[in-house]
């Protein structure tokens, strides 16, 4: 018998996870997380939630390989253009004109993966600000739970297809090479 997301001991899976780690999975399609979770499960050859929620407890290293293929890392230079074109056209403007000219702007990219968007939003802030103004007053936080993607972000070197989506004029500004790939300024 398959299990469903109405299934008590998946939903006991999930609170487990909110309580123990601080996941809240409520958000997720529950067809996808039930995918996700039976990938894991049959990795290890566990055949229910409730002895994959047991085997969990018995092995915290589990976690980090349940993680890895519950939280698929998408992001991308400019993801989504319309909200950056609105955040740089109607948020940004307003919000820069009530604050002070040496005060302090924190900007915290939650989830940010391999730092794609928290790079996006340095170049978006230093084309409002001036190179000067960004680097005297800006500071970007960029957090996410996959340790081996905040690597990546921390470097901040993409390959080609990964910068595809940066406009040529803001990828001659922003990135110098490196060998074969592209070093964010």
């Amino acid at each position: 018998m398959t299990a469903t997301a109405s299934d008590p001991a998946f939903e006991a899976l999930l609170d487990f996870l909110r309580r123990s780690r601080g996941f809240d999975l409520t958000g997720y399609k529950r067809a996808s997380l039930e995918r996700r979770f039976r990938r894991r499960m049959d990795a290890i050859e566990c055949r229910g939630y409730a002895g994959y929620l047991d085997f969990l407890e018995v092995h915290p290293e589990e976690y980090e390989q349940l993680f890895d293929t519950l939280l698929i890392n998408v992001t991308e230079f400019f993801r989504d253009p319309p909200a950056w074109h609105h955040l740089r056209e109607d948020v940004l403007p307003p919000l820069l004109a009530a604050k002070a000219a040496d005060e302090p702007i924190r900007v915290w990219s939650a989830g940010c993966a391999a730092g794609q968007e928290a790079y996006t939003a340095a170049i978006v802030l230093v084309e409002a600000l001036g190179e000067s103004g960004f680097r005297e007053r800006v500071k970007i936080y960029a957090t996410d739970v996959d340790e081996d993607a905040l690597a990546v972000a921390r470097q901040g070197v993409y390959d080609g297809k990964a910068v595809a989506s940066v406009p040529d004029d803001l990828r001659d500004r922003y990135f110098e090479r490196a060998d074969h790939r592209l070093a964010f300024r």
